[in-house]
């Protein structure tokens, strides 16, 4: 009887060695892992400006005369707003004794505006767009000899 557990024993413990060595310890049926990926997209809005170096005449009156164009490049998807803002409140000033101010009208990209600034909006992002800018200013037979000037200022800013 002896005998017989010891080969019962046996055999079970070459059973068992044979079933673990089929298939190895570490491989564990079912197992995954995940990996996030994240980026950002920083919002950037920019204006590049080329004045058109162009010359008004106050005397006989100047239309729509392109004065300069705006590129505008903003990656905002809610849109942006361009500003333009005159430095002498929509004027032409001299320093000539004498000399009055003479009013103009603007015009960025087909919106007109007059005074201190005005503002465009735009209603998603936009990239490589080329407005134009425009003066009307109207005839001032009477004008004052001397220099006058305005320093048109083109801002975006995203929404």
């Amino acid at each position: 009887m002896i005998r017989r557990i010891a080969a019962v024993a046996a055999t079970a413990a070459l059973v068992s060695s044979s079933l673990f060595a089929a298939a190895p310890a570490f491989a564990a049926a079912g197992a995954s892992g995940s990996i996030q990926l994240n980026s950002t997209v920083a919002q950037t809005c920019t204006v590049a400006v080329t004045d058109a170096n162009a010359t008004l005449n106050i005397l006989s009156g100047s239309s729509n005369v392109a004065v300069g164009s705006v590129v505008e490049n903003c990656n905002d998807g809610a849109g942006y707003t361009i500003t333009v803002a005159s430095a002498n409140n929509g004027t032409l000033k001299s320093s000539a004794t004498g000399a009055s101010a003479i009013s103009y009208t603007t015009s960025y990209d087909g919106t007109n505006g007059s005074g201190q600034s005005f503002t465009v909006t735009r209603s998603g992002a936009q990239f490589n767009k080329t407005a134009n800018v425009s003066v009307t200013v109207p005839a001032s037979a009477q004008a004052i000899a001397g220099s006058y000037a305005d320093t048109l200022t083109i801002t975006i800013a995203g929404k």
